[in-house]
Protein backbone atom coordinates (compact mmCIF):
# COMPACT_ATOMS: atom_id res chain seq x y z
CA UNK A 1 0.00 0.00 0.00
CA UNK A 2 2.87 2.35 0.72
CA UNK A 3 4.12 2.22 -2.85
CA UNK A 4 0.78 2.47 -4.59
CA UNK A 5 -0.21 5.51 -2.53
CA UNK A 6 3.02 7.27 -3.40
CA UNK A 7 2.71 6.54 -7.10
CA UNK A 8 -0.91 7.70 -7.23
CA UNK A 9 -0.12 10.93 -5.43
CA UNK A 10 2.89 11.57 -7.64
CA UNK A 11 0.83 11.23 -10.78
CA UNK A 12 -1.72 13.72 -9.54
CA UNK A 13 0.84 16.33 -8.58
CA UNK A 14 2.95 15.96 -11.69
CA UNK A 15 0.00 16.98 -13.83
CA UNK A 16 0.07 20.42 -12.29
CA UNK A 17 3.25 20.90 -14.28
CA UNK A 18 1.97 19.32 -17.46
CA UNK A 19 2.33 22.70 -19.11
CA UNK A 20 5.46 21.54 -20.88
CA UNK A 21 3.32 19.70 -23.38
CA UNK A 22 1.43 22.95 -24.08
CA UNK A 23 3.88 25.61 -22.99
CA UNK A 24 3.76 26.98 -26.50
CA UNK A 25 2.15 30.35 -25.81
CA UNK A 26 -1.48 30.39 -26.89
CA UNK A 27 -2.59 33.69 -25.42
CA UNK A 28 -2.70 36.51 -27.99
CA UNK A 29 -4.62 35.93 -31.22
CA UNK A 30 -2.82 38.85 -32.85
CA UNK A 31 0.72 37.81 -31.91
CA UNK A 32 0.02 34.12 -32.46
CA UNK A 33 -0.07 34.90 -36.17
CA UNK A 34 3.58 35.94 -36.05
CA UNK A 35 4.76 33.02 -33.89
CA UNK A 36 3.78 34.71 -30.62
CA UNK A 37 6.75 37.05 -30.72
CA UNK A 38 6.39 40.26 -28.72
CA UNK A 39 9.35 40.94 -26.42
CA UNK A 40 10.62 43.74 -28.66
CA UNK A 41 7.25 45.00 -29.92
CA UNK A 42 4.99 47.78 -28.66
CA UNK A 43 1.71 45.95 -28.20
CA UNK A 44 -0.25 48.19 -25.88
CA UNK A 45 -2.11 46.27 -23.17
CA UNK A 46 -0.84 42.91 -24.43
CA UNK A 47 2.74 43.97 -23.67
CA UNK A 48 1.99 43.27 -20.01
CA UNK A 49 2.47 39.57 -20.77
CA UNK A 50 5.20 39.68 -23.43
CA UNK A 51 7.31 42.47 -21.92
CA UNK A 52 5.87 44.96 -19.39
CA UNK A 53 8.33 47.58 -20.63
CA UNK A 54 6.46 47.75 -23.94
CA UNK A 55 3.47 49.17 -22.12
CA UNK A 56 5.45 52.38 -21.52
CA UNK A 57 5.30 53.16 -25.24
CA UNK A 58 1.49 52.96 -25.39
CA UNK A 59 0.10 56.08 -27.05
CA UNK A 60 -3.56 55.52 -26.08
CA UNK A 61 -5.58 56.70 -23.08
CA UNK A 62 -7.17 53.25 -22.71
CA UNK A 63 -6.38 49.96 -24.43
CA UNK A 64 -8.52 46.81 -24.07
CA UNK A 65 -7.97 43.42 -25.64
CA UNK A 66 -9.24 39.86 -25.32
CA UNK A 67 -8.26 36.60 -27.02
CA UNK A 68 -9.55 33.05 -26.84
CA UNK A 69 -7.76 30.04 -28.28
CA UNK A 70 -8.85 26.48 -28.99
CA UNK A 71 -6.16 23.81 -28.59
CA UNK A 72 -7.25 20.76 -30.60
CA UNK A 73 -4.48 18.31 -29.76
CA UNK A 74 -3.95 14.62 -30.52
CA UNK A 75 -1.32 12.35 -29.02
CA UNK A 76 -0.53 8.83 -30.16
CA UNK A 77 1.44 6.04 -28.50
CA UNK A 78 2.70 2.89 -30.18
CA UNK A 79 2.81 -0.04 -27.78
CA UNK A 80 4.11 -3.17 -29.43
CA UNK A 81 2.70 -3.08 -32.94
CA UNK A 82 -0.46 -1.14 -32.16
CA UNK A 83 -1.12 2.60 -32.03
CA UNK A 84 -3.36 4.16 -29.38
CA UNK A 85 -4.82 7.66 -29.79
CA UNK A 86 -6.15 10.18 -27.30
CA UNK A 87 -9.73 11.41 -27.30
CA UNK A 88 -9.11 14.91 -26.00
CA UNK A 89 -11.48 17.71 -25.11
CA UNK A 90 -10.71 21.11 -26.60
CA UNK A 91 -8.64 23.31 -24.28
CA UNK A 92 -9.40 27.03 -24.35
CA UNK A 93 -6.55 29.21 -23.05
CA UNK A 94 -7.40 32.91 -23.00
CA UNK A 95 -6.08 36.34 -22.12
CA UNK A 96 -7.85 39.58 -21.18
CA UNK A 97 -5.86 42.81 -20.87
CA UNK A 98 -6.71 46.37 -19.88
CA UNK A 99 -4.21 49.26 -19.70
CA UNK A 100 -4.46 53.02 -19.25
CA UNK A 101 -2.27 56.11 -19.22
CA UNK A 102 -1.42 57.82 -15.94
CA UNK A 103 1.01 60.29 -17.53
CA UNK A 104 2.55 60.42 -20.98
CA UNK A 105 5.47 58.33 -19.77
CA UNK A 106 3.75 56.27 -17.04
CA UNK A 107 1.26 53.49 -17.83
CA UNK A 108 -0.49 50.83 -15.78
CA UNK A 109 -2.85 47.93 -16.33
CA UNK A 110 -3.91 44.43 -15.43
CA UNK A 111 -4.25 41.19 -17.38
CA UNK A 112 -5.61 37.72 -16.78
CA UNK A 113 -4.32 34.71 -18.67
CA UNK A 114 -4.28 30.91 -18.57
CA UNK A 115 -0.80 29.81 -19.69
CA UNK A 116 -1.05 26.22 -18.41
CA UNK A 117 -4.56 25.10 -19.34
CA UNK A 118 -4.63 21.69 -21.03
CA UNK A 119 -6.37 18.33 -21.14
CA UNK A 120 -5.51 14.84 -22.30
CA UNK A 121 -7.61 11.68 -22.43
CA UNK A 122 -5.95 8.37 -23.24
CA UNK A 123 -9.23 6.54 -22.41
CA UNK A 124 -9.72 4.08 -19.55
CA UNK A 125 -8.37 0.81 -20.90
CA UNK A 126 -5.35 1.50 -23.09
CA UNK A 127 -2.05 -0.28 -22.16
CA UNK A 128 -0.66 2.77 -20.33
CA UNK A 129 -3.78 3.33 -18.24
CA UNK A 130 -1.91 2.34 -15.09
CA UNK A 131 0.10 5.55 -15.61
CA UNK A 132 -2.59 7.85 -16.95
CA UNK A 133 -6.14 7.64 -18.26
CA UNK A 134 -7.09 11.30 -18.46
CA UNK A 135 -6.37 14.68 -16.94
CA UNK A 136 -7.89 18.15 -16.97
CA UNK A 137 -5.59 20.93 -15.82
CA UNK A 138 -6.43 24.62 -15.49
CA UNK A 139 -4.28 27.43 -14.17
CA UNK A 140 -4.93 31.16 -13.98
CA UNK A 141 -2.61 34.13 -13.57
CA UNK A 142 -3.62 37.71 -12.84
CA UNK A 143 -0.94 40.36 -13.28
CA UNK A 144 -1.20 44.04 -12.26
CA UNK A 145 1.52 45.95 -14.10
CA UNK A 146 3.18 49.37 -14.24
CA UNK A 147 5.57 50.70 -16.88
CA UNK A 148 7.75 53.82 -17.00
CA UNK A 149 9.26 55.25 -20.18
CA UNK A 150 12.43 56.76 -18.76
CA UNK A 151 13.47 58.44 -22.01
CA UNK A 152 11.76 58.61 -25.41
CA UNK A 153 13.73 55.48 -26.39
CA UNK A 154 14.00 53.51 -23.13
CA UNK A 155 11.26 51.94 -21.05
CA UNK A 156 11.10 49.55 -18.11
CA UNK A 157 8.14 47.68 -16.63
CA UNK A 158 7.19 45.26 -13.88
CA UNK A 159 4.18 43.17 -12.96
CA UNK A 160 3.15 41.02 -10.01
CA UNK A 161 2.06 37.52 -11.08
CA UNK A 162 -0.54 35.83 -8.87
CA UNK A 163 -1.30 32.26 -9.97
CA UNK A 164 -3.59 29.44 -8.86
CA UNK A 165 -4.91 26.24 -10.42
CA UNK A 166 -6.62 22.86 -10.18
CA UNK A 167 -6.21 19.34 -11.55
CA UNK A 168 -8.58 16.44 -12.19
CA UNK A 169 -6.78 13.16 -12.88
CA UNK A 170 -7.90 9.62 -13.63
CA UNK A 171 -5.45 6.70 -13.63
CA UNK A 172 -5.50 2.94 -13.29
CA UNK A 173 -4.39 1.27 -10.08
CA UNK A 174 -4.00 -2.39 -11.04
CA UNK A 175 -2.21 -3.98 -13.97
CA UNK A 176 -4.91 -6.19 -15.58
CA UNK A 177 -2.32 -8.71 -16.83
CA UNK A 178 -1.01 -9.24 -13.30
CA UNK A 179 -4.58 -9.52 -12.02
CA UNK A 180 -5.40 -12.21 -14.59
CA UNK A 181 -2.20 -14.14 -13.80
CA UNK A 182 -2.96 -14.19 -10.07
CA UNK A 183 -6.57 -15.21 -10.66
CA UNK A 184 -5.39 -18.05 -12.92
CA UNK A 185 -3.00 -19.30 -10.19
CA UNK A 186 -5.94 -19.31 -7.80
CA UNK A 187 -7.95 -21.39 -10.25
CA UNK A 188 -10.41 -18.62 -11.12
CA UNK A 189 -11.77 -18.49 -14.70
CA UNK A 190 -12.28 -14.70 -14.45
CA UNK A 191 -10.22 -12.60 -16.86
CA UNK A 192 -10.08 -8.83 -17.23
CA UNK A 193 -8.09 -8.75 -20.46
CA UNK A 194 -7.48 -5.08 -21.32
CA UNK A 195 -10.05 -3.75 -18.84
CA UNK A 196 -8.65 -1.78 -15.91
CA UNK A 197 -9.92 -3.54 -12.73
CA UNK A 198 -9.67 -0.44 -10.52
CA UNK A 199 -9.09 3.24 -11.19
CA UNK A 200 -8.80 6.36 -9.08
CA UNK A 201 -9.96 9.92 -9.64
CA UNK A 202 -7.83 12.55 -7.91
CA UNK A 203 -8.74 16.19 -7.70
CA UNK A 204 -6.75 18.90 -6.04
CA UNK A 205 -6.23 22.64 -5.86
CA UNK A 206 -3.00 24.57 -5.65
CA UNK A 207 -2.43 27.39 -3.21
CA UNK A 208 -1.90 30.86 -4.63
CA UNK A 209 1.65 31.39 -5.82
CA UNK A 210 3.28 34.77 -6.49
CA UNK A 211 6.07 35.89 -8.78
CA UNK A 212 7.10 38.83 -10.92
CA UNK A 213 7.36 39.74 -14.59
CA UNK A 214 9.90 42.44 -15.45
CA UNK A 215 11.27 43.80 -18.68
CA UNK A 216 13.22 46.46 -20.53
CA UNK A 217 12.81 47.79 -24.08
CA UNK A 218 15.00 50.15 -26.09
CA UNK A 219 14.59 51.78 -29.49
CA UNK A 220 18.01 51.73 -31.17
CA UNK A 221 16.60 53.84 -33.97
CA UNK A 222 13.36 54.15 -35.94
CA UNK A 223 13.88 50.68 -37.44
CA UNK A 224 15.43 48.54 -34.69
CA UNK A 225 14.04 47.75 -31.23
CA UNK A 226 15.45 45.31 -28.67
CA UNK A 227 13.91 43.97 -25.49
CA UNK A 228 14.35 41.49 -22.67
CA UNK A 229 11.78 39.94 -20.35
CA UNK A 230 12.11 37.82 -17.22
CA UNK A 231 9.29 35.90 -15.56
CA UNK A 232 10.31 34.54 -12.19
CA UNK A 233 9.99 31.00 -10.92
CA UNK A 234 6.88 30.28 -8.89
CA UNK A 235 6.25 27.30 -6.65
CA UNK A 236 2.80 25.77 -6.74
CA UNK A 237 1.84 24.04 -3.51
CA UNK A 238 -0.87 21.43 -3.80
CA UNK A 239 -3.33 21.20 -0.96
CA UNK A 240 -4.72 17.93 0.33
CA UNK A 241 -6.54 16.35 -2.58
CA UNK A 242 -9.59 14.12 -2.77
CA UNK A 243 -9.37 10.55 -4.08
CA UNK A 244 -12.25 8.38 -5.29
CA UNK A 245 -11.68 4.75 -6.30
CA UNK A 246 -13.88 3.08 -8.93
CA UNK A 247 -14.03 -0.56 -10.03
CA UNK A 248 -14.61 -2.21 -13.38
CA UNK A 249 -17.25 -4.57 -11.93
CA UNK A 250 -18.39 -6.16 -8.68
CA UNK A 251 -15.83 -8.94 -9.01
CA UNK A 252 -12.99 -6.42 -9.07
CA UNK A 253 -14.57 -4.56 -6.15
CA UNK A 254 -14.81 -7.73 -4.08
CA UNK A 255 -11.17 -8.62 -4.67
CA UNK A 256 -9.58 -5.18 -4.38
CA UNK A 257 -11.73 -2.94 -2.19
CA UNK A 258 -10.10 -3.95 1.09
CA UNK A 259 -6.63 -3.35 -0.33
CA UNK A 260 -7.47 0.02 -1.85
CA UNK A 261 -9.67 1.52 0.85
CA UNK A 262 -6.79 3.45 2.44
CA UNK A 263 -6.37 5.54 -0.73
CA UNK A 264 -9.69 7.24 0.01
CA UNK A 265 -8.21 8.51 3.26
CA UNK A 266 -4.79 9.60 2.04
CA UNK A 267 -4.30 13.38 1.97
CA UNK A 268 -1.00 14.71 0.73
CA UNK A 269 0.90 17.88 -0.06
CA UNK A 270 3.58 18.49 -2.66
CA UNK A 271 5.45 21.29 -4.34
CA UNK A 272 6.49 21.75 -7.94
CA UNK A 273 8.15 24.63 -9.80
CA UNK A 274 6.73 26.82 -12.50
CA UNK A 275 10.18 27.61 -13.88
CA UNK A 276 11.75 30.97 -14.57
CA UNK A 277 11.61 32.19 -18.18
CA UNK A 278 14.09 34.60 -19.77
CA UNK A 279 13.34 35.92 -23.26
CA UNK A 280 15.36 38.16 -25.57
CA UNK A 281 13.81 39.81 -28.59
CA UNK A 282 14.57 42.07 -31.51
CA UNK A 283 12.25 43.68 -34.05
CA UNK A 284 13.10 45.37 -37.35
CA UNK A 285 11.08 47.51 -39.76
CA UNK A 286 12.90 47.54 -43.12
CA UNK A 287 9.98 49.52 -44.57
CA UNK A 288 7.04 51.19 -42.88
CA UNK A 289 4.51 48.42 -43.64
CA UNK A 290 6.72 45.43 -42.78
CA UNK A 291 7.71 44.30 -39.29
CA UNK A 292 10.06 41.40 -38.58
CA UNK A 293 10.60 39.94 -35.10
CA UNK A 294 12.76 37.28 -33.48
CA UNK A 295 12.39 36.03 -29.89
CA UNK A 296 14.63 33.51 -28.10
CA UNK A 297 13.15 32.07 -24.90
CA UNK A 298 15.10 30.16 -22.26
CA UNK A 299 13.11 28.18 -19.68
CA UNK A 300 14.84 26.98 -16.53
CA UNK A 301 13.29 23.52 -16.41
CA UNK A 302 16.36 22.17 -14.60
CA UNK A 303 14.61 23.16 -11.37
CA UNK A 304 12.24 20.23 -11.91
CA UNK A 305 14.69 17.58 -10.77
CA UNK A 306 12.38 15.64 -8.50
CA UNK A 307 8.96 15.52 -6.96
CA UNK A 308 8.57 15.00 -3.22
CA UNK A 309 5.33 13.70 -1.75
CA UNK A 310 4.47 14.34 1.90
CA UNK A 311 1.45 12.74 3.54
CA UNK A 312 -0.43 14.78 6.13
CA UNK A 313 -1.39 11.89 8.39
CA UNK A 314 1.37 11.42 10.95
CA UNK A 315 0.69 7.68 10.95
CA UNK A 316 1.53 7.53 7.26
CA UNK A 317 4.33 10.10 7.03
CA UNK A 318 7.30 9.87 6.91
CA UNK A 319 7.05 6.16 6.06
CA UNK A 320 4.91 6.76 2.99
CA UNK A 321 6.64 9.91 1.75
CA UNK A 322 8.17 9.48 -1.68
CA UNK A 323 11.04 10.91 -3.72
CA UNK A 324 10.46 10.74 -7.48
CA UNK A 325 13.12 11.68 -10.01
CA UNK A 326 12.17 13.80 -13.06
CA UNK A 327 15.49 15.27 -14.29
CA UNK A 328 14.10 17.84 -16.72
CA UNK A 329 16.67 19.93 -18.56
CA UNK A 330 16.69 23.60 -19.53
CA UNK A 331 15.14 24.27 -22.92
CA UNK A 332 15.05 26.95 -25.60
CA UNK A 333 12.25 28.07 -27.88
CA UNK A 334 12.93 30.24 -30.94
CA UNK A 335 10.21 32.31 -32.62
CA UNK A 336 10.41 34.15 -35.94
CA UNK A 337 7.50 36.28 -37.11
CA UNK A 338 6.53 38.83 -39.75
CA UNK A 339 3.67 41.30 -40.16
CA UNK A 340 2.75 43.23 -43.30
CA UNK A 341 0.15 46.01 -43.58
CA UNK A 342 -1.66 45.47 -46.86
CA UNK A 343 -3.91 48.48 -46.22
CA UNK A 344 -4.55 50.83 -43.31
CA UNK A 345 -7.27 48.41 -42.16
CA UNK A 346 -5.81 45.01 -42.99
CA UNK A 347 -2.64 43.27 -41.74
CA UNK A 348 -1.36 39.76 -42.49
CA UNK A 349 1.11 37.75 -40.41
CA UNK A 350 3.18 34.58 -40.56
CA UNK A 351 5.64 32.88 -38.22
CA UNK A 352 7.55 29.78 -37.25
CA UNK A 353 8.43 28.35 -33.82
CA UNK A 354 11.04 25.77 -32.84
CA UNK A 355 10.22 24.53 -29.33
CA UNK A 356 12.84 22.23 -27.79
CA UNK A 357 11.65 19.74 -25.18
CA UNK A 358 13.01 19.55 -21.62
CA UNK A 359 11.60 16.06 -20.96
CA UNK A 360 14.00 13.23 -20.13
CA UNK A 361 12.93 10.22 -22.20
CA UNK A 362 14.09 7.85 -19.45
CA UNK A 363 11.45 9.36 -17.12
CA UNK A 364 8.75 9.78 -19.74
CA UNK A 365 5.13 9.57 -18.59
CA UNK A 366 2.15 9.72 -21.02
CA UNK A 367 0.56 12.36 -18.78
CA UNK A 368 2.96 14.86 -20.41
CA UNK A 369 3.87 13.66 -23.92
CA UNK A 370 6.46 16.37 -24.44
CA UNK A 371 8.80 16.43 -27.43
CA UNK A 372 10.54 18.93 -29.68
CA UNK A 373 7.98 20.68 -31.88
CA UNK A 374 7.95 22.75 -35.06
CA UNK A 375 5.02 25.17 -35.28
CA UNK A 376 4.12 27.32 -38.30
CA UNK A 377 1.47 30.03 -37.91
CA UNK A 378 -0.51 32.53 -39.98
CA UNK A 379 -2.83 35.35 -39.00
CA UNK A 380 -4.61 38.53 -39.96
CA UNK A 381 -6.20 41.61 -38.44
CA UNK A 382 -9.09 43.69 -39.76
CA UNK A 383 -10.06 47.12 -38.42
CA UNK A 384 -13.67 47.93 -39.34
CA UNK A 385 -13.30 51.06 -37.19
CA UNK A 386 -10.16 53.05 -36.51
CA UNK A 387 -10.03 52.03 -32.85
CA UNK A 388 -11.37 48.47 -33.21
CA UNK A 389 -9.35 45.47 -34.38
CA UNK A 390 -10.54 41.91 -35.00
CA UNK A 391 -7.72 39.36 -35.02
CA UNK A 392 -7.55 35.77 -36.21
CA UNK A 393 -4.67 33.29 -36.32
CA UNK A 394 -3.98 29.61 -36.82
CA UNK A 395 -1.06 27.62 -35.42
CA UNK A 396 -0.14 24.05 -36.29
CA UNK A 397 1.95 22.08 -33.78
CA UNK A 398 3.99 19.25 -35.30
CA UNK A 399 5.79 17.09 -32.76
CA UNK A 400 8.96 15.46 -34.03
CA UNK A 401 8.21 12.27 -32.11
CA UNK A 402 9.85 10.43 -29.24
CA UNK A 403 10.69 6.73 -29.62
CA UNK A 404 11.43 4.15 -26.93
CA UNK A 405 10.46 6.59 -24.19
CA UNK A 406 9.39 5.14 -20.87
CA UNK A 407 9.22 5.27 -17.12
CA UNK A 408 9.09 2.84 -14.21
CA UNK A 409 6.02 2.22 -12.10
CA UNK A 410 5.01 -0.01 -9.21
CA UNK A 411 2.82 -3.04 -9.94
CA UNK A 412 0.43 -2.86 -7.00
CA UNK A 413 -0.53 -6.54 -6.86
CA UNK A 414 3.07 -7.77 -7.07
CA UNK A 415 4.10 -5.29 -4.38
CA UNK A 416 1.32 -6.57 -2.13
CA UNK A 417 2.03 -10.25 -2.70
CA UNK A 418 5.82 -10.04 -2.62
CA UNK A 419 5.86 -12.74 -5.30
CA UNK A 420 8.07 -10.93 -7.79
CA UNK A 421 9.79 -7.72 -8.81
CA UNK A 422 7.11 -5.07 -8.42
CA UNK A 423 9.00 -2.45 -10.45
CA UNK A 424 7.71 -2.49 -14.02
CA UNK A 425 8.55 -0.29 -16.99
CA UNK A 426 6.19 1.10 -19.61
CA UNK A 427 7.67 2.14 -22.95
CA UNK A 428 6.13 3.46 -26.12
CA UNK A 429 6.76 5.54 -29.22
CA UNK A 430 4.93 8.88 -29.03
CA UNK A 431 3.62 11.33 -31.61
CA UNK A 432 1.83 14.66 -31.02
CA UNK A 433 0.15 17.25 -33.22
CA UNK A 434 -2.31 20.06 -32.63
CA UNK A 435 -4.28 22.80 -34.34
CA UNK A 436 -4.68 26.07 -32.44
CA UNK A 437 -7.14 28.59 -33.95
CA UNK A 438 -7.35 31.92 -32.12
CA UNK A 439 -9.80 34.81 -32.18
CA UNK A 440 -9.24 38.19 -30.58
CA UNK A 441 -10.62 41.68 -30.40
CA UNK A 442 -9.05 44.94 -29.19
CA UNK A 443 -10.35 48.45 -28.65
CA UNK A 444 -8.51 51.63 -27.78
CA UNK A 445 -8.93 55.38 -27.72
Amino acid sequence: MKRILSVVAASAVTLSLAAEGYQVNTLSARQRGMAHTGVAQKLGAESMYFNPAGLGFMDKTLDLSASVNAVVATAKAKVGDEWYETDNDVSTPMMISAAFSIYDNLKAGINLYTPYGSSINWTNNWPGAVLNQSVKLSTFTVQPTVSWRITPKLSIGAGLMVAWGSVDLNKGLVNPATMDAMLALAGSPVKFGNAMPASVNLTGNANIACGFNVGVMYDINSQWTVGANFRSKMTMKVKAGEAKVSYYNDIARGILEEKLSLINEADFTAEMPMPAVLTFGVSYKPVNKLLLALDAQFTGWHTYKDLNIHFLDGNISPYYDQYIEKHYKNAWAFRLGAQYGITDRFDVRAGLILDLTPVNKNYYNPETPGMTKIEPSVGLSFRPLRNLSIDFSMLYVAGLGEDNAGCDYIDFLLAQSGSGNAVKRFEADYRVHAFVPSLGVSFSF
